[in-house]
């Protein structure tokens, strides 16, 4: 009965923390600089439209075994 109590407070907490990492990551996407951009896609005009977009946190890229071992051609 205890051991059943733990595992459904452990997942409980899981839950709860998955949630709050979403919220927060959600948080800062949406006040990231890119996003009110009007072709976030092209590179910046000037040097000051360069320093605004990356004033915020960046999306980085998933770690090299996450990516499959695909190589880019170009």
């Amino acid at each position: 009965m205890n051991t059943t109590l733990r595992m459904l407070a452990r997942r409980v907490g899981a839950v709860i923390a998955d949630y709050n990492y979403a919220q927060h990551r959600l948080t800062l996407l949406q006040a990231n600089p890119d996003h009110y951009v009007f072709a976030p896609d092209q590179a910046p005009d000037t040097y000051e439209d360069f320093l605004f977009r990356t004033a915020g946190p960046l999306e980085h890229e998933p770690p090299a075994a996450a990516r499959g071992g695909k190589r880019d051609a170009g």
